[in-house]
């Protein structure tokens, strides 16, 4: 339940040439920023602005004036960047989102659809259709003790190999106000967080997460 084919619909990111070469979303992120690159340049001048190197917006996005955006990024079609919002850097964000007041983005992928507009910060982390974070909430993208990520799905261990590792959410997901995802955390398909969690492992898809001991399908 946690592979790329069942977290996420790609006709809804310019992402999908990236992703379907992956079987596990996170096997993307190493690639996003040559990516997004290589899409830039070949993006239409007649519908992309290129104002800085490594950057491509949309001429129909919203991107108010204090917000920082360093490449490589590419802003979707009738997105909204606002107010001191801080892009650092391979970030491919797709159309229709919503980057909201003092969110920063690093290395992340956003569907098409995709909110993180009050206080968010997203790392290493991809986000599906649609997805949306509340205010305050944020993903982790390295433990504490800096080892390499490991993500367990029932007695399988994934090795990412990577010390950064965020969230990959799957379509729809709907994540609470003031919520934390801990490194590596996987959330299927239609679920929720009740806000004011911490969220370890994953998710299974169509579930409401109320804490650690309490995962409940939706009815």
């Amino acid at each position: 339940m946690i592979t790329t084919k069942e977290l996420y619909s790609l006709e809804h990111t310019a992402a999908a040439p990236l992703l379907e070469g992956t079987v596990y979303p996170w096997e993307a992120l190493a690639g996003i920023g040559d990516f997004i690159l290589s899409l830039g340049a070949a993006l239409p001048a007649s519908e992309y602005d290129h104002p800085a190197e490594g950057v491509w917006i949309a001429k129909d996005a919203q991107v108010f004036p204090s917000a920082y955006i360093h490449g490589p990024c590419i802003i979707g079609h009738r997105t909204e960047v606002r107010q001191c919002a801080f892009i650092r850097g391979s970030v491919l964000v797709g159309e229709d989102c919503v980057v909201g007041n003092s969110t920063e983005l690093k290395n992340v992928i956003l569907f098409d659809g995709v909110q993180v507009p009050h206080y968010n910060y997203v790392g290493d982390s991809i986000l599906g259709y649609k997805a949306h974070m509340g205010a305050g909430s944020i993903t982790s993208n390295v433990k504490s003790d800096k080892t390499l990520v490991v993500i367990p799905e029932g007695a399988v261990r994934h090795e990412t190999g990577r010390k950064k590792v965020g969230a990959m959410l799957g379509d729809h997901v709907e994540v609470g106000c003031n919520s934390v995802l801990n490194p590596g955390t996987v959330i299927g398909r239609g679920s929720s967080v009740y806000p004011l969690s911490s969220v370890r492992g994953v998710v299974p898809a169509g579930h409401i997460y109320k804490d650690k001991g309490n995962i409940v399908p939706r009815t």
